[in-house]
């Protein structure tokens, strides 16, 4: 039986570990044929190692002219990309009287500045082609701010708005752009929360009504079921998956 993504070619950032290594490794099992991109290149490698399907490239996202050589190496190699996940990102956490330029800029180059740039180069060659699927990994912080957050939760938001834009300007050419926005999910991300470091990760957990935290593969689900031919007719819109997190009370 094919899988869900037999034939097609997909490009992961931020593929070398957590989220974006799950995902990688499930649409590698539904028969794409995956690129994935991150600046962690014994990570890159070590994920890349464990599928003939998965291929690992070095890729500042900060940097446009590694942009443009990716999207070059991968159209040049397979001709197509059939679904992007800008995935690539980074936390930081503290207060907003001390959070530093350098850190503030820090955040949202990687996180801001790395999915406009992944926009600009593989909008126009899926909109050259006539379709694609583009995902935008945002988070809960982008839809509602929390304390000592203020550069990642900038960037959040920024790229729920960015969604929008290339989403009205993809849409024309066959284009769909979503955004996937997780909550507390399992990955060396989460373990750089003030609380999680200080033990005291229990408290998080009693604000999510489904009662615990979520694994990688999960959201890989979710970005498997964007990527593929099922959700054809969905555009522009915000997935969040917390477990009711930002919902309950």
């Amino acid at each position: 039986m094919a899988g869900r993504l037999e034939g097609k070619t997909a490009l992961i950032t931020g593929g070398a570990r957590g989220q974006g290594a799950a995902e990688a490794k499930l649409f590698a099992e539904e028969g794409a044929t995956v690129v994935i991109t991150d600046v962690l290149d014994a990570e890159g490698a070590e994920t890349a190692a464990q599928s003939e399907r998965i291929r690992f490239l070095h890729h500042d996202v900060t940097n446009e002219d590694e942009w443009a050589a990716v999207v070059s190496d991968v159209m040049e190699d397979y001709g197509k990309i059939d679904a992007f996940i800008n995935n690539a990102g980074i936390f930081r956490s503290r207060p907003i009287a001390e959070c530093t330029l350098d850190e503030y800029n820090l955040v949202v180059g990687i996180n801001q500045v790395g999915v406009f740039l992944g926009l600009k180069h593989v909008g126009p060659v899926m909109c050259a082609a006539g379709s694609g699927s583009i995902i935008n990994i945002s988070s809960i912080a982008g839809m509602r701010g929390g304390a000592g957050s203020v550069a990642y939760s900038a960037s959040k938001w920024a790229v729920r708005g960015m969604t929008k834009v290339a989403m009205n300007e993809f849409a024309p050419s066959g284009v769909r752009v979503n955004s996937i926005h997780p909550g507390l999910i399992e990955t060396p991300m989460l373990q750089q929360l003030p609380i999680i470091e200080q033990g005291r990760g229990d408290l998080l957990v009693q604000r999510i009504p489904y009662g615990r935290t979520a694994e990688a593969e999960e959201v890989a689900k979710l970005a498997l079921f964007l990527a593929s031919d099922d959700s054809e007719y969905m555009n522009g819109t915000e997935f969040i998956i917390d477990g009711g997190m930002i919902q309950g009370l």
